[in-house]
């Protein structure tokens, strides 16, 4: 399903800090989650997969049980006014949602960004996510995994990298979330597009679109896990200027 912003709230590949990995600048306050003109399209899209492919977008550890709870709860704690509190959460586009159901899968229905959580007891691991909106990769192949395996095979991931990746993620302080975005460029605009290793992303012969993450970092207090947030935002490839089109393309090689 084709879902496009209007514009691109920041242009990562546009500024040296963001452009490089990992690029990670701390979130201001409050912009944890954010919403935006394609909130509606976005969510009923997930609302959708998740109805009907369940199995493929969300999983579950049994002992990630706390640290989706903890995470469902410090989500309901920063929704804006825009969402309506009783028996469930109705969201700005007037669906109501059920605090009901695994506590992982209810969050992921009221907020745009897919959710992911890594447990920090000893290696770093993904025990549970909501990925709805893949970029090019697969929960089912990457559940369970570590840091290295989760971005194997990133090529700028080397072995320095994944140490420096390793001491962000312990250095995360609860009351202070972390950010970094990627970009691509896509032959389409489906945000579902899941691949496994060694899966060619098509590239577009001209035009296509570009396909931006604004991804978060926040840990949880009580568990200590760490949530990875991922909001995602597709535009025409068109309707950058020249001189971004240059920059991406300069960025990219």
């Amino acid at each position: 399903m084709d879902i496009c912003q209007r514009d691109l709230p920041f242009k990562p590949w546009m500024q040296a800090k963001t452009r490089r990995l990992p690029g990670v600048q701390p979130v201001a306050k409050g912009e944890w989650l954010l919403r935006d003109d394609a909130f509606a399209a976005q969510m009923g899209y997930r609302d959708a997969l998740i109805a009907t492919r369940e199995s493929e977008v969300f999983k579950a550890t049994p002992e990630s049980l706390p640290m989706q709870e903890e995470l469902l709860e410090t989500v309901l704690a920063v929704l804006d006014s825009g969402y309506k509190k009783g028996r469930g959460v109705t969201r700005p586009d007037g669906v109501q949602v059920p605090l009901t159901g695994p506590p992982l899968l209810v969050a992921a229905r009221l907020v745009q960004e897919d959710l992911l959580i890594m447990d920090m007891a000893g290696e770093p691991r993904l025990v549970a996510g909501v990925l709805c909106f893949p970029a090019s990769w697969s929960l089912a192949e990457k559940f369970g995994a570590g840091l290295e395996a989760i971005h194997d095979p990133v090529a700028d991931y080397t072995a320095e990298m994944a140490a420096r990746v390793r001491r962000m993620f312990d250095a995360i302080r609860p009351e202070q979330p972390l950010w970094r975005a990627n970009f691509l460029r896509y032959a389409k605009a489906d945000l579902h597009q899941p691949r496994r290793h060694g899966e060619a992303r098509p590239a577009p012969a001209s035009g296509g679109f570009v396909r931006v993450e604004r991804q978060t970092l926040r840990k949880l207090e009580r568990t200590g896990a760490v949530v990875f947030g991922i909001h995602t935002y597709v535009i025409r490839w068109n309707q950058l200027s020249h001189a971004e089109q240059v920059a991406f393309t300069e960025a990219s090689a």
